[in-house]
């Protein structure tokens, strides 16, 4: 293996993901590009819509939308082919068999970017060298651009070493992380179903270049929500009495969501991140639209407080005689990495050398929604882990000036091939 060319050729892969980022469940380009690479690699592929239950997709934009999004990834270099053949819906699984019995493994890497709008500040590495998204208000400021460059050069190594490998490898190439919103549908599609073991890393996270974390802990149970009111529109002097002001519904359930109380037992979150109401000053608002999310560190927590949000949703619309609609838009639950299995792998990472310092643990915060992947795989009698690969960055991750060290790029390549030779012996 040509260590140096492959590094090139991922670093120029990952910013051709960066310059074209596309946000949860409209990943077509990136879908394409990575399901015809596979192809030619020799794996077996299953794409798009046979990735996903669909009666579990949440948080999928309006069919028109995507269709704007499946034209967009075509005009910008996208397969044309493999996009017609997701039928809808991005995602790919890439299939490696040996022919040899062996364990199942799988390894997950997600698509899709943050809705944030790129700097483009000449201090910023990709607006300086001509990299930054072109596609407004979406941008890779997480990092799953260097995933789907590391799962690429993964599957490229991995079948190099194929005549030496055992069992079989599944490479997931997840769309709608962000929101939590695609691997709920892909494990009720059974992706990981029969997997020995489950892994997903993700780069940065507050770990810095030279470091690696074997199992990431911290991520908080969450539930991602819509809700619509619906009142009845009149003349806001006329005739304020015929009115029933949907608005002032949404208002007063934002204020009590952010009041709802505490729980004894952890930590929780909420957040009302949009609120859009209203068509005019002298109308009273038929119709509000608001998006939020509850948290919590275990499942118990986060049911408590979504079970709260929707009492209070519903009773706010009760009180200004409107009616509400609340829908899921994501969700992520709770999961640990298996002691053996972090035992195993950090044999692995120690043994090759690859990092100045490697951790048992890194707390992560925030929310993963390859908790669902974890979970499916450790009810079945798999193990699981999630782990950091660490980055310098230069701001926050879902920040406009978002940018990675690409030197981990290859060490993420290596130290997950490592991990593979590690667990099939």
């Amino acid at each position: 293996m040509d260590w140096d060319k492959l590094e090139q050729n991922l670093i120029t892969l990952r910013r051709d993901f960066h310059k074209y980022p596309e946000a949860a469940w409209t990943e077509f380009r990136t879908s394409s590009i990575v399901a015809g690479r596979l192809e030619k690699l020799g794996y077996e592929l299953t794409v798009g819509q046979d990735t996903v239950e669909l009666s579990s997709v949440m948080g999928r934009p309006p069919q028109s939308e995507i269709d704007a999004h499946i034209e967009r990834a075509k005009n910008q270099g996208g397969d044309a082919a493999w996009i017609d053949r997701l039928r809808g819906y991005p995602g790919v699984v890439g299939v490696l068999k040996t022919g040899r019995p062996g364990p199942v493994i799988s390894l997950r890497f997600d698509m899709d970017c943050v809705d944030v709008d790129e700097t483009n500040s000449s201090d910023h590495r990709p607006s300086r060298e001509g990299f930054a998204s072109v596609n407004d208000l979406l941008m890779h400021s997480c990092g799953h651009d260097a995933h789907v460059a590391i799962g690429l050069g993964t599957a490229e190594v991995l079948m190099e070493k194929k005549d030496s490998l055992i069992g079989e490898i599944r490479l997931i190439f997840q769309p709608g992380e962000e929101g939590c919103r695609g691997a709920y549908a892909m494990t009720q599609k059974g992706v990981v179903d029969g997997s020995d073991y489950f892994l997903a890393m993700h780069i940065g996270t507050k770990v810095p270049s030279g470091v690696f974390g074997l199992n990431s802990l911290g991520y908080l149970c969450t539930t991602k929500f819509d809700a619509e009111f619906t009142g009845k529109p009149a003349h806001a002097a006329a005739a304020p009495h015929e009115g029933h002001n949907a608005l002032l519904a949404a208002a007063a359930a934002a204020l009590s969501l952010h009041a709802i109380a505490p729980h004894r037992d952890g930590p929780m979150r909420v957040n009302v991140g949009v609120l859009n109401a209203g068509t005019g000053r002298n109308v009273i608002a038929g119709k509000a639209v608001m998006k939020a999310e509850t948290r919590g560190e275990t499942q118990a927590i986060a049911d408590y407080v979504y079970k709260r949000a929707q009492e209070i949703l519903e009773g706010a619309a009760v009180m200004y005689d409107t009616k509400v609609k609340i829908a899921k838009a994501g969700a992520g639950t709770e999961a640990s990495g298996d002691a053996p299995l972090v035992a195993k792998i950090g044999e692995a990472v120690r043994g090759s050398g690859l990092f100045r310092e490697v951790r048992d643990t890194v707390q992560a915060g925030g929310s993963e929604d390859a908790t669902w992947m974890m979970r499916r795989v450790q009810e079945n009698g798999g193990q699981a882990t999630y782990m950091a690969l660490g980055s310098d960055i230069t701001a926050p991750h879902h920040n406009g000036s978002f940018d990675l060290d690409e030197s981990s790029i290859i060490l993420g390549v290596k130290v997950l091939a490592a991990i593979v030779e590690k667990l099939i012996r």
